[in-house]
């Protein structure tokens, strides 16, 4: 069962305005904080044309408010450390933080600014927003799943997504690359992120 039991369109615009509000769904209303421990954001590229490489933030903050009877409601704000980023090599971290890439001294944060929610029916929805790197903003839309509510052993209300979105990084000012000499470049332009939030319901 989704989140956002009902779909929004103009055929059912009557419909939905007269029906009886699932307890469950409207339960979840509320503000959440996204909890990083049990959270990730994560990204994959393509290195030399031939294997993906993946990568994750671990120093990031969010938070979402959860409209459980009408989507367009909902929101979620997400900030990122860049100097943060993981991806098992010492060595292409540093890369990735210097003026190459994200000039993570210059710009020490991605945001995330949700502008529009909307369901898809079942446990399928669509949060679009303003991404912002290098204090670049552009739009970015990402599909998520909801996984479930559920209580932890020490009292916390929380809810769980799976979402994933694909960028041009060229689009925000990421344009550094190496030529191969088969052909094709070192790294590919588009990217493919990939989030996997709990987060807890506030106080």
């Amino acid at each position: 069962m989704g989140i956002f039991g009902r779909k929004n369109n103009e055929s059912t615009e009557t419909a939905q305005s007269t029906a009886t509000v699932n307890p469950e769904l409207a339960a979840l209303t509320g503000d959440y904080s996204i909890d990083p421990a049990h959270s990730t954001i994560g990204f994959v590229a393509r290195h030399a044309m031939v294997t993906n490489v993946k990568g994750k933030f671990n120093d990031f903050t969010g938070a979402l408010h959860l409209d459980g009877t009408d989507p367009s409601r909902s929101t979620a704000t997400i900030d990122v450390k860049m100097d943060s980023i993981d991806t098992g090599s010492a060595d292409r971290d540093g890369h990735l933080k210097s003026a190459d890439f994200f000039r993570a001294e210059e710009f020490p944060t991605m945001t995330f600014r949700s502008t529009k929610a909307e369901a898809l029916g079942g446990d399928d929805y669509r949060i679009t927003g303003d991404l912002t790197i290098l204090g670049v903003t552009k739009p970015l839309t990402i599909n998520l799943e909801f996984n479930g509510s559920a209580k932890d052993p020490f009292g916390n209300e929380r809810v769980g997504f799976e979402g994933k979105a694909e960028i041009l990084r060229s689009e925000w000012g990421l344009t550094w690359n190496a030529a191969l000499e088969t052909g094709g470049v070192l790294v590919s332009d588009k990217i493919k992120l990939n989030f996997d939030i709990s987060a807890i319901k506030n106080a």
